[in-house]
């Protein structure tokens, strides 16, 4: 009975100490969660909105170590980089405007200063005139970091 009773308490024990460890593993997600992005290209922070989905979420999850994109101009309306790593994605014909940020093909970072229509994931928008995004975006390839702070 006594050894029944040790082995129960040992039990009880590892379980308390697993669901803790799962708590603060769950806990650490949230925070990153619910923290800002914040997204710079070149040298300029520009004011930005992210959604709420998946790709967001893994991407912020990215981010919290600062993320950079080497971006390249594509088709004379976006630029386009690698994020190094597939992402979810809920991908739907769009068809974009200046500012939208989406995901393509899994991996890659996109940001309009025009409009295109494609399958994408909607990842967010910029919320800068159309005349500034073509100045920041337009003459060349950029440099994205993406990064986080506290709510």
């Amino acid at each position: 009975m006594k050894i029944r009773l040790l082995y129960l308490m040992l039990l009880g024990m590892f379980g308390i100490t697993s669901c803790s460890s799962i708590n603060t593993t769950v806990d650490n997600i949230v925070e990153v969660d619910e923290m800002n992005m914040i997204l710079k290209i070149n040298d300029t922070f520009v004011d930005a909105t992210f959604y709420d989905n998946a790709s967001v979420k893994e991407l912020k999850r990215l981010a919290k170590d600062t993320l950079i994109i080497s971006m390249h101009m594509y088709g004379g309306f976006e630029q386009v980089g690698s994020i190094g790593h597939s992402l979810p994605s809920s991908n739907q014909e769009l068809t974009t405007d200046y500012g939208d940020i989406v995901l393509y093909s899994s991996n890659q970072l996109v940001i309009f200063y025009g409009s295109n229509t494609w399958n994408y994931t909607k990842l967010g928008h910029i919320h800068l005139s159309k005349e500034e995004l073509k100045t920041l975006l337009s003459n060349g390839d950029v440099v994205v970091t993406l990064s986080l702070s506290e709510a």
